[in-house]
């Protein structure tokens, strides 16, 4: 158990209305919600609210453990220190009796502080811990865990109870309303083989493997089983996601920068085979257990690999890996060894799992 300076006992009892401060990334967010089943573990009946940035609030949203998102309108109504006090004023309306501060920055301590929660609960990270009540020593051991097992061993060393490193996600049928009209939209039938590729991430250019690879496996998936794509991202990926179009002969539905968080939930959720870089969409199929390609580069995978009984991982441990830079100094091996035929052959054999799994899960429901 990690090192805990604290300033009164934390008595579940006591406890009838949370604040958790989310982290501001969809990885993140992922892979801190097993600390987030923790807590409505430990307070079963508690009032658990998250205060999650705009563009991560729909996924704290499908987590059945959440019962309210508040939004930090940042940028927004909330930018500056006139908005972080308006935004504690508000805070401070809700009675919170406790905060559990996920995010690492002091100013999520501040906030708490100033929205007068009288318990405030977080690693001791960004020279915060004397602003908290509970302040959890980060360890360097802690932070070489898992990512998943980081959050978890902050709330597992305050006392709370562990509900396990499953991730709680639910998308509502909203969701996958959204999806299947954009789909669709675009042609794409019931029973079509879908997978999704998302060839960018927002870390660097050291995550990304090489846009006419992607485009040489899609082409060698559609001759295989004629799958139709969708190609997923952010805005800034929209010039990865062009090249892919640009190199492959199959048709491609690019999406890149044009769709909303919920749509992006939803569409993921749609695919039968998800291949991605080490990014937040590549976490978040791995959270909804779709048959999962991650192609890890310059990160690490012992810390930041995707969740998902069926999530596969290709890696390339050369002598330089992993530097976790965000651009690589030398000749980009990591990436360059892994080759179009080690993606092809193990989405081949995914799918064909997959198949296997859907027809004995139809047999058992007859």
């Amino acid at each position: 158990m990690l090192t805990v300076r604290e300033t009164r006992r934390i008595v579940p009892s006591e406890i009838h209305n949370i604040l958790i401060r989310g982290t501001n990334w969809i990885g993140d967010v992922i892979m801190s919600l097993p600390a987030v089943s923790s807590i409505r573990y430990t307070f079963p009946r508690s009032r658990i609210a998250v205060l999650a940035k705009p563009w991560v609030a729909d996924l704290y949203r499908a987590c059945p453990d959440i019962d309210d998102v508040i939004v930090f309108q940042s940028p927004g109504v909330h930018d500056g220190i006139g908005g972080k006090i308006r935004l504690a004023s508000q805070l401070k309306e809700e009675h919170f009796d406790i905060a559990f501060l996920l995010q690492n920055a002091i100013e999520a301590a501040i906030i708490a502080c100033l929205a007068r929660i009288p318990l405030r609960a977080g690693y001791n990270s960004d020279c915060r811990g004397f602003l908290l009540t509970h302040s959890v020593k980060r360890t360097s051991a802690v932070r070489k865990i898992h990512q998943i097992g980081y959050y978890l061993e902050m709330v597992k060393s305050l006392g709370l109870g562990s509900s396990g490193r499953n991730i709680n996600i639910a998308p509502g049928d909203d969701y996958s309303m959204a999806a299947r009209r954009i789909l669709a939209e675009h042609g794409v039938q019931d029973g079509d083989i879908l997978i999704g590729i998302a060839p960018g991430a927002s870390y660097g250019p050291a995550k990304m493997w090489f846009p006419e690879r992607f485009a040489a496996v899609a082409d060698k998936l559609a001759g295989d089983c004629k799958a139709r794509f969708v190609l997923l991202g952010s805005p800034g990926d929209r010039k990865r996601t062009d090249l892919i179009q640009k190199n492959v002969k199959s048709p491609m539905i690019n999406l890149a920068g044009e769709t909303t968080l919920k749509e992006v939930i939803g569409l993921v959720k749609e695919c039968d085979l998800f291949i991605s870089n080490d990014s937040g969409l590549m976490h978040l199929a791995g959270a909804l257990d779709i048959p999962l390609i991650a192609i890890f580069g310059s990160t690490n995978p012992t810390a930041t690999a995707p969740a998902g009984e069926r999530s596969v991982i290709i890696y390339k441990n050369v002598a330089c890996s992993p530097c976790l830079k965000k651009e690589c100094p030398t000749d980009f091996r990591c990436m360059d060894m892994i080759g179009v035929d080690d993606v092809f052959n193990e989405a081949k054999e995914l799918l064909r799992n997959s198949r296997e799994f859907t027809r004995m899960s139809m047999k058992d429901e007859l």
